[in-house]
Parts: C-alpha cells; structure tokens; sequence
C-alpha cells in the first residue's frame, strides 16, 4: 500500500493524521503544521440554579438570622460544639450550613495562618477542597442508602485518626433519622466523648425520628421555613444575574409554590426560564401553566362567582382553566388559600397595608372582605375542605371538583342566622330557600303561645345537637327572646365557714366532691340508694359491684367536715333512686317537653333532616336535678321534756308548746 491509501483508511477509521515532525527523511522541509480544529467555547456541563447559587458564607443564608447569629458568636467565642443537629423541611439549607461549617472549622486564610473563623476566606486550599467536595477530612453520608451499624462503625474507627490535611474532621450525616436503632446506640458513646479534632454534624427532616439520646448531646438548630418576600427578593437578583426578566407576579407565584423552600424555587425558576426562552419578560401566565395553576385573577372570579350563587359562571370559569391545563383539585386549593386570606384580613384590619400582600389580594381581597361575613367565609373554608377530601377520593377529579362549586353556589343562596330568625319570627316574610313559610311559630306567638288559647309549654332554655343552620336558628333565637331564654346567671357561692353539717343527702354527696373525693362521689351519685336520711344518721343500700369500705369513706369524709359524728347502716331496703337515676329522668321529661315546644316545631318544619340534641336547662344542679328546699328545723325551747313514742301527736299540723 502507498501512503495515500494509509491515509485514507486512517480517515476512515477515526484517526487523525501523521505529522511529520522535524526535516525529512531526504532533507525537505518539515511541512506547516495544521490549524488546530476549533472547539466550542462552552463545553462544561449545564449546572441547575440549586447548584450554581448556593450560599458559600453565613452571608448568603438568607431567612436564617438567629442560627446565623449564633454560630457568629460561637465562633467569636472560640464555644463551637463538637456535634449539631440542623433540622428544617427540605431545602432551606441544612446540607450547605454544614459545608459552611466545615469550611470555617478549617479555614486557614490566605496567609495560611488563620484559625477558626465564621468568615472563611474561600481561597486557602482546605476552602477550595471542602467547594470542590475532595476534602480528605469532611466527609458526607447519607444515612438513607447507608443506615446500619456497620456503616456507623467505619465512622467510629476513622474518628481515631488525626486529620491529614485541614485542621478538624467533620462528619457531615444527612438524613440520620435513617439509621437503625443499633447504628444509633453504637455512636452514642462516640458522640458523647468525641476525639478534640472531631465535629459531626447531622441533617434530618424528621427530628421526632431521632432518639432522645442523640438530640440531648447535639446543639439543635431549627432552620425556619424562608419567608415568601424573601425568597421572590432572591431569585429576583439571581434572574437579573442570568440576564432573564420576571414579572413580579412570576416570582410571587414561584415563591408561593416553593413553601419556604430555597431549593424547590430555584428548580421551579430553572424550569420557567427554559418555559420562557424568547420572552422579553416572562409573566404569570407562563409560571401558571408551568404550575398547573389557575390564574390568580380566575381565582377571584371563581370564588366571586360562587359566593354570588352564580353556578354557570363558575363552572365556565372552571371549564375553562381546565382547558389551560389547570388541574382543578389545585384550583380549589387556591380558592381555599384565597378564603384563609380574606378572613385574615377581615380580621386583621391591617394586613391591608403590608408590603408582603401581593396587589391583587390587596385590593380585590379586601372588597371581598369587605362583602362577605364571616359566618359565609367559615361555611365555605369548611365545605372547600370538604370538598378536596373528595376529589381526592373520586373516580373523576374534574367531576368531584364541578359537584363541590356547585354545591358552593346554591349554599351561598341559603340566609343567615338572623335572617332566618327573622323569617321563623314571622318579620321576614317566607323562611327557607323555597320560600315556604312555616306559621307554627307565628300561631304560636298569639293567644298565649299555642293555638286555640291553651297554656303555653314552659320555656324552653336551651336546644344544642342540631345540625347546621338548625343549631345556630335555635340558640339564635333563644338569645334573641327573652321568654324562651331566660337563663339565669350563675351566683359564686361564698365558701363555708368553719364545720359544714349537710341536711339533705345531695348535700351530703356534694361535700364530698367538694373534698375532692372524685371516686367516692362518683360511687355516691352512681351506686348508692339513700333509704334515709338524717343529719348524724343515715341508712342506705348499696349496689353490688361498690367497695366493701365505701361506708367507712363516706363517715369519714363527713365526720372530718361536720365535726361531729356519724352513723351509716346499711340496709336492703329499695331506697330511693340515684342522684344520677333521677337526673336522667328529669333530662327525659324535658325532652318530650321541648319536642312539644312550637318553637322547635317550627324548627324541625324548615328543617326536616335536623334531629334534636341533648336539652340543658342551666336552672339544673349537676346532678340535672332543681334546686332542693332544705327540710325546715324547728327548734324546742331548751326546757321542754321529751315524749315518749306513744305521747307524740300524730296530726303534722299540731305543734309542741
């Protein structure tokens, strides 16, 4: 083969050319060499915003001012733990304080002469290694692909080993609630008494994973999440370091969806500067549908719509941010953010005026504040709650999330409280939605209270147990009219003075709660039957199931608040019910008597489904009984005699002169 032919299978293999270096074989001239083959300027891989612009100083921390500033005074004081526990939702920060530390662990400074410093200079070789992650002396784990004993142990035996090039190790452990059990106990004495040249530094999204014992020898730190205004300053600059334009709803909206998160909004600017590539300014339109997310201003109407009972409004809206792409479980979720916003400002006044409230929440937000009460605002965060429940749950995401703003819609049609008080009152005209209005309550208001001029029913104080509107009709309307609710207020009783003597059984039983005899008064209350009672002397039967020595209790109990002494005989007489047995059977008399009340009929009218409660009447004691009349004492001059059993008069109405 000639030359040529060698030359043009080194072409085609791939291979460059010889060059013939020096003069000839014959003498000629060494020919010119070739012009080196143009490379491209760029050829370093692409690196993602979370890597490029992470923070290398406490300085360039952001929303993190009060560890910063500890650890600024730690190292001024020359106090730096030998181990830390940095805790905090993913990406706010753990894995880089930890690198920051290390670095101004071993910083030695330009000169190569430095100590540990809260500034590190960047440039000394033992900086540039731990930047570059090739530093023989720090070194990560990551407790979630390494998280057994063995892997803890490896760790045990380098920490006998002198540093071979920065001044201390550092053990940098992420995600170490990871690691077993065994691993825990097998660092434990490590951590405790650590080598002088050792630090550890531990990173964990799930503090209450991690044993007790590990956090007391570690100094916590809880990274905060970074607040919003915060985080859409920051990627302001580094957009502007990129030569990209954002709008300030763009940002707002990255802010918003990375939830305190500094590395989850740089992923989601990285993606919408890619979404936006040939924009002059990327807008919220573009990082809305990047996020799946409805407009903001679509929100506004959505929920303007449904608070006005519009459902074909608000279902077009929905349809049409469908379309977009918008997945409508998160629409929802924003209009359940966009209520919590409104009752906040409704309720804090001056929310209006914070720079942190975007524009469109501060004026759109504010008249719908403004327009919406605050029992429609609590109605709807509960049934938005609700209602993401089931979309979640549905078969059909975008069906359950129709069936919810239409169930939204037609609730806004119901009245309120005191509208429908009005309308049951007879003052508004029809009551319900269908405008059908019930004229039992207004027979019941003439002629006494009941049609055809009966007595009317006693008041009725108090109904609780309805459902919904029902519940908040009643008390309404009890707290409106004063004959049915009339509630007397409770009068502080003065605490007695010297010995107590009871005079009726309640009494009795209440004195020991007043001991603070929990047991032996719910025993009383609940298994006791009183057959009778006399102060100093009383004969009661007990069920079965009570302690043997609840009467030696008892005596004593009242012996010790009386003064004087008493007598309890047991017996197996019937005796009287209980104090809880008789409570139950005044609470169910009152029952039947509110059922019969026109005013609950009237309720139950408008209401169909509505079932009643319990029915409290504050005029009751705790044991649900009236108030008892002591029995009368009637005393005998001090120089009467004393009759025999047959001599005393057996007629009640004669008295003993």
């Amino acid at each position: 083969m000639n030359d040529k032919t060698d030359a043009h299978l080194s072409r085609d293999e791939g291979l460059p050319e010889p060059v013939m270096e020096g003069p000839g074989l014959f003498g000629d001239a060494a020919p010119p060499a070739p012009a080196p083959v143009s490379q491209p300027q760029n050829t370093s891989p692409y690196r993602v915003l979370a890597r490029k612009y992470r923070p290398t100083t406490f300085d360039d921390l952001i929303g993190q001012e009060a560890m910063v500033r500890t650890l600024r005074n730690a190292f001024a004081l020359g106090r730096v733990a030998h181990a830390f526990m940095l805790t905090g939702v993913r990406g706010v920060g753990k894995t880089t304080t930890a690198r920051i530390i290390a670095r101004a662990l071993n910083c030695i400074g330009p000169d190569g002469k430095g100590g540990p410093t809260a500034d590190p200079c960047g440039v000394c070789p033992n900086c540039v290694a731990i930047l570059n992650d090739r530093h023989p002396d720090v070194l990560e784990m990551d407790a979630a692909s390494r998280t057994g004993v063995d892997d803890v142990r490896e760790i045990i035996e380098a920490t006998r080993f002198r540093p071979m090039q920065g001044r201390m190790k550092v053990f940098i452990i992420d995600e170490v609630h990871m690691l077993s059990r065994n691993a825990f106990n097998a660092l434990l004495k490590t951590l405790e008494e650590p080598p002088a040249q050792v630090t550890f530094i531990f990173a964990t999204t799930e503090l209450r994973k991690v044993p007790v014992t590990v956090l007391s020898r570690c100094q916590r730190f809880d990274l905060r999440r970074v607040p919003q205004a915060d985080l859409a300053a920051l990627f302001a600059r580094i957009a502007e370091k990129e030569h990209v334009r954002l709008s300030e709803n763009a940002l707002a909206l990255i802010a918003r969806a990375a939830d305190g998160s500094v590395r989850d909004g740089l992923s989601l600017l990285d993606q919408a500067i890619a979404q936006g590539e040939g924009q002059a300014e990327i807008g919220a339109s573009v990082v809305s549908d990047m996020l799946g997310l409805a407009d903001r201003q679509v929100v506004f109407d959505l929920l303007d719509a449904a608070m006005t009972g519009k459902p074909d409004q608000a279902l077009a809206l929905a349809d049409a941010a469908h379309e977009r792409g918008a997945d409508l479980g998160l629409v929802l979720g924003d209009m359940l953010d966009l209520i919590h916003t409104i009752s906040r400002l409704r309720a804090v006044p001056s929310l209006r005026d914070s720079a942190d409230m975007p524009e469109a929440e501060r004026v759109r937000g504010t008249q719908m504040a403004e327009a919406l009460p605050v029992p429609v605002l609590m109605r709807a965060w509960q049934m938005l709650v609700k209602g993401l429940k089931e979309v979640e749950m549905a078969p059909d995401r975008r069906a359950a999330a129709d069936m919810v703003l239409i169930r939204l819609c037609y609730v806004a049609d119901l009245p309120s409280p005191e509208d429908l008080v009005r309308r049951l009152s007879g003052q508004g005209g029809a009551a319900g939605p269908e405008g059908n209005a019930p004229s039992a309550l207004s027979e019941a208001r003439s002629e006494g209270g009941r049609p055809g001029g009966q007595e009317a029913p006693p008041p009725l104080r108090m109904v609780a147990g309805m459902s919904g509107g029902a519940r908040a009709s009643a008390v309404a309307v009890q707290e409106a009219e004063a004959p049915l609710a009339i509630m007397p207020e409770p009068v502080a009783e003065p605490e007695p003075q010297g010995p107590v003597v009871p005079r009726t059984w309640r009494e009795a039983v209440a004195l020991v709660k007043d001991r603070r005899e929990a047991l032996l008064h719910g025993h009383l209350r609940n298994g006791v039957h009183v057959i009778s009672f006399a102060p100093g002397a009383i004969i009661m039967r007990m069920q079965p199931d009570l302690p043997q020595d609840l009467p030696r209790q008892f005596q004593k109990v009242l012996e010790s608040a009386s003064g004087m002494s008493w007598r309890i005989r047991l017996a197996q007489d019937e005796g009287e019910p209980t104090l809880d047995e008789q409570g139950a059977e005044i609470i169910q008399f009152q029952r039947r008597t509110a059922q019969a009340h026109p005013l609950v009929k009237a309720i139950l009218a408008v209401f169909p489904d509505a079932e009643l409660g319990d029915v409290q009447d504050h005029g009751l004691d705790e044991y649900g009984l009236p108030p008892e009349e002591p029995p009368e004492l009637v005393f005998a001059p001090l120089d009467a005699e004393l009759l025999d059993e047959d001599e005393r008069p057996s007629d009640p109405g004669l008295s003993i002169d």
